[in-house]
């Protein structure tokens, strides 16, 4: 499994203008080999393969008086920026075709001198490296100063350089992890026949079906005042002024805050059940002591389109669920995710009778088939600990090639006949 470690960066006034210069080059290559090759297709040539684009674009462009400037930069920055281009490009392919799954792609489009986040990738064969001391040296702009929080595991082979919206620096490295250290670590069996379910809220951040609630944070409800002040501050300004600068980048700086805040949960802000844990640290404790996590699947972008639409994104459900999948992956851990459709809040977790869709407001409900008096997160977090329980066991009978029931494939409590393959 490939893990991602970020490091904030110092960079001197010199390595900044160096950086700049990086990026600009960079920019500058991806546009030229776009061009080269939306000439060739509206004229109807064929295809330009990489490494007749790197010749027009490096090799001879390095000898074009208005492009000799790409010499003060290191070469395998861009050479990366032309791989990055052809990786856009079978992106793109492979969503026409249908090949790639998710959401569509669109053709590779022109890089902007404007564009505030900006990145460059260093490879091996650039000669980077860590030194003794910490810093991180780079070709042609030297040893950056690290602000290290943590040990990488192992050597990495590449680095990325970033420059976010706020001026912020940051060196990030692609990790391989080794699944035989991962497995040893927490082994499966110290979590053997422990078992979780999870409900997403608004006022709780989330619910476990033991009643376990977290406080929702709401770091942009807190940030929205101060947010307000500085964005009519940047209206206000002249465009294209140096103070409409220095007004982007106050913005800029506060929205890095929140976000900042909501990926890493400050556990002074928090009010979790235990203190100080973080939403990193909650995610790590529900896949060390549990064999199995099932979490509900949430129609985000349908919940955006309404009146909770700010609160819906200010939770951050999506980085939460994605912490704890990619985590049982790496330690051997089930995380199931059930249907949207399965009416948790509306069924009796005790005698599944379903009673119907209710009101936001309406916390607590008595079930009118067996009485039971239940809490409505808790017992969402209890559907969904015992449909993600039942769905887990049907995927483990299809992958044995025992199908089961194959009328018991829907997750929102009906039942559908289904052709299974033999």
């Amino acid at each position: 499994m490939q893990l991602r470690y970020s490091f904030r960066l110092e960079p001197t006034s010199f390595q900044q203008r160096m950086l700049a210069r990086t990026f600009g080059c960079a920019r500058v290559v991806f546009n030229d080999a776009l061009t080269l090759r939306r000439v060739a297709y509206a004229a109807k040539e064929p295809w330009i393969g990489t490494g007749e684009l790197s010749k027009a674009v490096l090799t001879q462009g390095k000898k074009r008086e208005e492009r000799t400037w790409l010499g003060e930069v290191s070469s395998v920055v861009l050479q990366q920026s032309l791989r990055d281009l052809e990786s856009a490009y079978r992106a793109f392919f492979g969503s026409r075709s249908g090949k790639r799954k998710g959401p569509p792609v669109g053709a590779p489009a022109f890089k902007s001198r404007k564009d505030r986040r900006q990145s460059v990738r260093f490879t091996a064969n650039a000669r980077w490296k860590i030194t003794e001391t910490g810093r991180l040296t780079l070709p042609k702009i030297g040893a950056v100063k690290v602000r290290w929080s943590r040990t990488l595991p192992i050597v990495p082979s590449s680095v990325t350089v970033i420059k976010d919206t706020a001026g912020r620096y940051f060196a990030s490295f692609v990790i391989e992890t080794d699944p035989d250290t991962d497995t040893t670590r927490w082994p499966v069996e110290d979590a053997a026949g422990y078992e979780v379910g999870l409900d997403m809220g608004l006022t709780h951040f989330v619910v476990l079906d033991n009643g376990e609630k977290i406080a929702s944070p709401r770091f942009l409800r807190r940030a929205e005042k101060k947010l307000k002040r500085l964005q009519r501050r940047h209206a206000r300004k002249q465009k294209g002024s140096m103070n409409k600068e220095k007004a982007r980048k106050a913005l800029a700086r506060q929205h890095t805050k929140v976000a900042d805040a909501r990926r890493h949960f400050l556990p002074q802000a928090l009010g979790f059940a235990r203190a100080g844990e973080t939403p990193s640290e909650l995610s790590t404790r529900l896949i060390r002591d549990n064999q199995a996590v099932y979490a509900e699947t949430l129609n985000v972008k349908g919940m955006a389109r309404g009146r909770l639409a700010k609160a819906v994104h200010d939770a951050g459900w999506s980085s939460f669920l994605t912490m704890l999948e990619y985590k049982a992956a790496r330690y051997g851990r089930v995380f199931q995710r059930v249907g949207r459709s399965f009416p948790s809040s509306q069924r009796c977790s005790v005698c599944h009778r379903i009673d119907g869709p209710k009101p936001l407001n309406v916390r607590t409900w008595a079930c009118p088939g067996c009485g039971t008096v239940h809490d409505r997160d808790t017992n969402a977090a209890d559907n969904t600990l015992q449909e993600g329980r039942r769905l887990h066991t049907q995927n483990l009978k299809v992958a044995e090639g025992h199908h089961g029931d194959p009328k018991r494939l829907r997750s929102d409590g009906k039942t559908r006949d289904v052709k299974v393959p033999a």
